[in-house]
């Protein structure tokens, strides 16, 4: 049995057990006392593992002063009780979370945990320096914002208090004071978005964390709308404009960009097809087209759009307008 096999039936026997006597462990591990005792002290010093000998009783256990919050049992805290494949697992993640972290907000937080994973992960005999080298994820056109403002309405989303929000407009540049009563956090294509209840209009807002200029935690509590009410009014359209009055886009790519447009997934409600001629048929919901437009921008050439008539107009207004600015620069 390899040293990692011991580890992690140890891990699991001191876990659910009330006891681990000492013959029953060299038994069932089939190693010397010696070997048992370099294990357990292994599991103390790189896992965290508040392991206590009770002599009285002749059993290792976790040490019973170690309580969860509840006073159930063990605590699992301030150990980390993986295997190497899990740290290897939890390691991949914290580089994927280290590149998605907007400004670093989470890396004060992420960091000691990171420390003690790369650890655990170079006494299993492997590099955590690898693990950085051999995944990317690159973030584009993540917006930056102050780590204090983004941690207040973190704070007041998960509280349930409401907002005093001093907030910029992106499209007109106006500042409007704002009342509103956080709903829930969304992480959109690499920024932040707060979705809320706005007292001021009395209705639903998305507001961009990195608009908001100034922010103060109130005292009055949150108002709640309902999950099945925030997917209809802000996740019904496309994108992150969206509004509870949809309209249906139909958009047909060429053959040479179909397979691939075939595979990406626009809103959780589209519908698509080929057609005889090999092309995608995308149909999907929208409320507000800027963000749509944009998309469809990207793609040009290859795409053209087969209704709405207004959607068709937006995108050919837009190219029209980028060609005389062209010509006339």
């Amino acid at each position: 049995m390899s040293r990692e096999d011991r580890h992690n039936r140890l891990r699991l026997w001191l876990t659910r057990r009330q006891g681990l006597r000492k013959d029953d462990a060299l038994r069932e591990l089939e190693v010397s006392e010696s070997t048992l005792k370099r294990d357990i002290a292994y599991l103390r010093d790189l896992y965290g593992m508040p392991v206590h000998y009770d002599a009285e009783r002749r059993v290792w256990e976790i040490d019973p002063t170690q309580k969860r919050i509840d006073g159930t049992g063990p605590s699992e805290i301030p150990g980390l009780w993986f295997s190497a494949e899990e740290a290897h697992a939890l390691m991949t993640m914290q580089q994927l979370l280290a590149q998605f972290d907007a400004g670093g907000l989470l890396q004060p937080h992420v960091e000691p945990l990171r420390r003690r994973l790369a650890a655990m992960l170079e006494a299993g005999g492997n590099a955590s320096a690898e693990v950085a080298s051999r995944i990317r994820v690159q973030t584009v056109g993540a917006r930056r914002m102050q780590l204090q403002h983004f941690q207040v309405v973190g704070h007041a989303t998960l509280s349930r208090r409401r907002l005093h929000l001093r907030y910029r407009a992106r499209a007109s540049e106006d500042i409007s004071v704002r009342e509103v009563s956080p709903q829930r956090l969304v992480h959109y294509r690499d920024n932040w978005y707060l979705d809320a209840w706005c007292h001021r209009r009395d209705a639903l807002r998305s507001f961009s964390v990195d608009a908001i200029e100034d922010v103060r935690l109130l005292q009055n509590r949150a108002d709640d709308v309902a999950p099945e009410v925030l997917d209809e009014v802000l996740g019904a359209g496309y994108g992150i404009f969206a509004g509870s009055n949809t309209s249906w886009a139909t958009l047909r790519f060429s053959a040479s960009q179909a397979r691939w447009v075939a595979s990406e997934t626009w809103h959780p409600e589209q519908l698509g097809r080929f057609d005889d001629e090999g092309r995608w048929l995308l149909t999907l919901p929208f409320s507000d087209p800027r963000e749509l437009v944009m998309d469809i921008l990207r793609h040009l050439p290859e795409v053209e759009v087969m209704a709405p008539a207004s959607l068709d107009r937006e995108v050919r207004r837009r190219v029209r307008d980028a060609l005389q600015g062209w010509s006339s620069g």
